[in-house]
């Protein structure tokens, strides 16, 4: 499934919070021996994909959604993050919880077994998708020069995905195998995975106003794959640093399962402090 990036990104845009993989404020010098911490507000405006197939009763076939205009509406939303450091090492936590969901009548976006709806049959979809991502890493300080600081990313990454599905059917739906006209499929997923990565900002000018942030991980465990990256450009005031950037979050779980891939993209703006 696929949220339509417009109505989510009119509601995220409004989301403040918190977020550790945003470029130091470049006039904010602490001294190296003492605790050193950061923080964002930003308004992040992702498309939300993935494959999943719910589960009917007995023996009967599952329902697949491939749609990409069911999801479009953001119920609620909330990212924040916590960064602290002293001299090389340092620790992040990052949060993401996003809920949305839609409902839309006489489709015929979806398929039952893997067969598309007899002509003349359509569906009535009411879908709901609850995710959490949860990134807890440690950090080490690899170079710091006027042109560029990178850091060694290493720790782990949670993510709970809940999907509810209500359907109903309409039409001469002939022989396609399940038990109704209607009913209700839920599907969740909970997994762990070790990453690593790199985050650093590189300099653009001699003032170190500009700015060029940049995140990338991979990681694996009791999901296939995971990866995340970012980048983008930003300008260092006094009080703060303004950033405009691109992010990604992709999970891909085991073929035929329930839900065999998730991925979060899209464009954020966001301001960093540091103190």
């Amino acid at each position: 499934m696929k949220a339509d990036r417009g109505a989510v990104r009119s509601a995220v845009a409004v989301c403040m919070s918190a977020l550790g993989i945003l470029p130091l404020a470049a006039n904010a010098q602490a001294a190296p021996d003492s605790w050193q911490w950061r923080a964002s507000i930003y308004a992040w405006l992702p498309t939300i994909d993935s494959t999943s197939h719910f589960p009917t009763s007995g023996s009967a076939p599952p329902v697949d959604i491939s749609a990409s205009d069911i999801l479009d509406a953001l119920k609620f939303t909330f990212m924040g993050n916590l960064e602290a450091r002293k001299g090389k090492w340092g620790v992040f936590n990052d949060v993401i919880y996003v809920d949305v969901g839609h409902t839309k009548t006489e489709t015929r976006d979806l398929t039952v077994g893997g067969a598309t709806l007899p002509a003349g049959a359509t569906a009535n979809l009411s879908m709901d998708l609850k995710t959490w991502a949860w990134t807890f890493a440690g950090l080490y300080g690899l170079s710091d020069t006027p042109n560029n600081s990178t850091e060694l990313v290493f720790g782990g990454r949670m993510i709970y995905v809940k999907e509810t599905l209500d359907w109903g059917l309409s039409g001469n739906i002939g022989s396609i195998g399940l038990p109704g006209r209607s009913g209700r499929s839920q599907l969740d997923a909970t997994n762990w995975d070790a990453i690593i990565g790199l985050k650093g900002v590189a300099t653009l000018s001699a003032d170190r106003r500009w700015v060029l942030p940049y995140y990338v991980d991979i990681g694996t465990g009791e999901s296939k794959f995971t990866w995340q990256a970012l980048a983008g450009v930003g300008y260092s005031f006094d009080w703060a640093t303004m950033t405009l950037a691109y992010r990604h979050l992709e999970y891909s779980f085991d073929s035929g399962a329930k839900l065999e891939d998730i991925k979060f993209s899209g464009p954020f703006f966001g301001l960093t402090f540091r103190w």
